[in-house]
């Protein structure tokens, strides 16, 4: 079992691939029944982003993640078989027998949320196993941590939830602005470079990426912390063409070097 700590080049353009039901879907604000159908063929669609040069992908069961356990554990297969690069995976990794599944099945990190708030200690043990290999998403409505799918808000601010895995040696934090996820409103810049300086922790941003000026914003805060960017709707509408949005990240990232 082995866990890939991804290359620190720049800004990481993630393309998503969110499943529901076997099918490649963008939801609303979290909202299963807001679904739009993209595709029926999830690990055609990672070839697709492939061979216009992402090599990295972020893969969401939104079934698993309201149900606690993967729903969707075929189409994952499929993707990780087809798609030549690195696989980050969410949705209903709750246990630790998960996460050794995924790792053994190919994937390079796995992406914990609500054990993150409701079971800490299994996030810095799995942590601690697999160096390099995990993600806590801190997913916020109004700045406050919302779990199990979204679906339940708790009484903790995203930032706290930050700061307790500061020195648990987890990969990545993966912050999303609920109220901006496949509304195309614009990703919240602001409050992501905010998180990304209130911690140690390299921040990926999500939720709301309208087009390529999301992308540069972000690269240019590379430096401060932002790791990656995750996309969907907006490449599925036309929005935003990947290999553009690649290359954009590339060029304008500033050395992550001396962060500070």
């Amino acid at each position: 079992m082995t866990a890939s700590t991804l290359p620190g080049t720049g800004l990481i353009v993630f393309p998503a691939i969110d499943l529901k039901g076997g099918q490649v879907v963008r939801l609303a604000e979290g909202d299963m029944d807001r679904a739009t159908v993209y595709g029926d063929d999830p690990a055609h669609q990672a070839l697709l982003f492939a061979e216009a040069g992402a090599e990295h992908l972020h893969v969401v069961d939104l079934d698993g993640a309201f149900a606690g356990e993967s729903r969707n554990g075929d189409a994952v297969r499929a993707i990780v078989e087809r798609f030549p690069g690195h696989v980050q995976l969410g949705g209903g990794i709750r246990d630790r027998a998960a996460v050794e599944r995924w790792f053994d099945l190919g994937v390079s990190r796995v992406v914990i949320g609500t054990a993150a708030l409701d079971d800490p200690d299994f996030v810095r043990a799995v942590a601690r196993d697999f160096p390099g290999g995990i993600v806590v998403a801190v997913d916020a409505k109004d700045g406050m941590v919302a779990t199990k799918g979204w679906a339940d808000v708790s009484t903790t601010s995203a930032t706290d939830l930050a700061r307790r895995f500061e020195d648990a040696g987890v990969a990545a934090l993966l912050f999303t602005d609920v109220g901006r996820d496949g509304l195309l409103k614009g990703c919240n810049v602001e409050a992501t470079v905010d998180l990304a300086r209130a911690v140690s922790i390299p921040v990926i941003a999500s939720g709301g990426v309208k087009g390529i000026g999301d992308i540069h914003l972000l690269a240019l805060h590379a430096r401060d912390g932002i790791e990656g960017v995750i996309t969907g709707r907006a490449l599925y509408d036309g929005r935003l063409d990947l290999t553009a949005a690649l290359n954009v990240a590339a060029a304008a990232s500033p050395s992550l070097q001396g962060r500070g």
